[in-house]
């Protein structure tokens, strides 16, 4: 075959064969392909788009493009992705909470840019911690824990890190095709037997419309079934941020809080609680819904979760008593900020994205892939939507490194978050299944 008839005869709005979408994925692993090649293919899919079976056979070749991840264990290999959002943190506790219900959880998490935090960048703020490990190592800490919360190595889906710089630099990053292939492949390459997706909605969504991201779950869930995997969406709120932060280091300071029973932010629980007992009862851990909620809250009361986290830290190079004293490990922000409203009220709108940006503007997120972050900065005390505000309830605590940047992330999150006088109607967190 000859990569530039191929391209071709996408490019003229032909279906291509398994045969020739293996053929192009190989190249785009390989080098057989030149960057010019990989950046028109990618815009004839753009453009052109694929059909179930096209998208099935991307996903697949480009899990095939490396390695994938076999394991002899006695339970079940199950895993979540989320499309992310601002104050996501559901993984850091999800993978835990699952392990102690009896599953391996071999959980491949990436890091955030823009608006949106990313889980591995979260888990970077403990000291110790190493977020890409070994393929091995990973094999070993879930063997050992049941979970391991870590980044993709680079033998797992190869072709998947080509084609994402591609098309980032040329324009194709909002494809579904491409966003399936680029999410599954991943997912596919760590030998999963069931998936649960959490396909995020709203202001703070990179699929803010509604009908966008059902096409994408639908998409995702059709894919993931064409190649043999077990998978179920759910539809999330993502019209403000989900528990009562955003920031790496203040986020996981949440998630221990959560499993340890300190705290648990109503929306922040009902999400998590929804896509762990989609997960047991998918992997069959669990008859149905009903039991699967009663084997989270028992591992949740019983300390089984926070041990498994515990331990997941641990051996992955944390602090072994991370979960006693987080206060001596987590860094801590120099300056810290209430932000009043300018009124009394009720909280009954937020821009979310722009909540995050908050984050960014403060040195918690990348503007760009080469930034360094301050994993020390963010909001805690984030007041959701129908809290009631005022001058000393405040709709958030800026944690800063400086006076002048607490201002500016002050200003901004101020004219981010609406505040009424009378209180809004009650909101759904969790929006839709498929």
């Amino acid at each position: 075959m000859l990569a530039p008839e191929v391209i071709r005869k996408k490019r003229d709005g032909a279906a291509l064969t398994r045969e020739e979408i293996a053929f192009l994925v190989q190249g785009i692993a390989d080098g057989g392909l030149s960057d010019a090649q990989v950046g028109a293919l990618a815009m004839a899919f753009f453009l052109r788009g694929l059909s179930g079976e096209e998208r099935v056979a991307l996903t697949t070749a480009m899990r095939d493009s490396g390695t994938v991840l076999q394991w002899d264990l006695d339970r079940p290999v199950v895993d979540k992705h989320s499309t992310g959002g601002v104050g996501d943190k559901v993984s850091l506790m999800l993978a835990p909470i699952l392990a102690a219900c009896g599953a391996a959880v071999p959980m491949i998490s990436g890091r955030g840019l823009g608006h949106t935090g990313g889980t591995l960048d979260k888990l970077d703020s403990i000291p110790g911690y190493q977020s890409v490990p070994a393929t091995e190592v990973i094999r070993r800490v879930v063997a050992e824990t049941g979970c391991a919360i870590v980044g993709q190595t680079a033998d797992l889906a190869p072709a998947d890190r080509r084609l994402y710089a591609v098309r980032d630099a040329t324009g194709t990053v909002e494809s579904i095709p491409l966003i399936v292939a680029s999410i599954l492949s991943k997912k596919l390459a760590e030998g999963l037997d069931a998936l649960v997706l959490d396909v995020k909605t709203g202001s703070g969504a990179f699929m803010a419309a509604r009908e966008d991201a059902q096409q994408l779950a639908e998409a995702l869930v059709e894919v993931s079934k064409g190649a043999g995997l077990e998978t179920v969406a759910l539809l999330t709120d993502m019209d403000e941020v989900l528990g009562r932060t955003a920031g790496n280091a203040l986020e996981v300071r949440e998630a221990i809080d959560y499993l340890t029973g300190a705290a648990r932010e109503p929306r922040l629980h009902e999400v998590t609680v929804a896509l762990a007992a989609a997960a047991l009862t998918l992997s069959r851990l669990a008859v149905d819904e009903e039991r699967a909620r009663e084997q989270v809250a028992k591992v949740l009361d019983d300390g089984s979760a926070a041990e498994r986290f515990a331990a997941m830290v641990a051996a992955l190079g944390g602090p072994r008593d991370l979960i006693e004293s987080p206060g001596s490990y987590l860094p801590h922000a120099s300056v810290s900020r209430p932000v009043a409203p300018e009124r009394p009220g009720y909280v009954d709108r937020v821009d979310a994205r722009a909540v995050g940006l908050v984050v960014t503007g403060l040195g918690g997120n990348r503007r760009r892939e080469d930034d360094q972050i301050d994993h020390s900065v963010g909001l805690t005390h984030v007041a959701p939507i129908g809290a009631q505000v005022g001058p000393d309830r405040p709709l958030a605590v800026v944690h800063a490194r400086g006076d002048a940047s607490a201002h500016e992330a002050a200003t901004a999150l101020a004219n981010a978050i609406h505040v009424s006088e009378e209180p809004p109607a009650e909101r759904r967190v969790v929006l839709g299944r498929v």
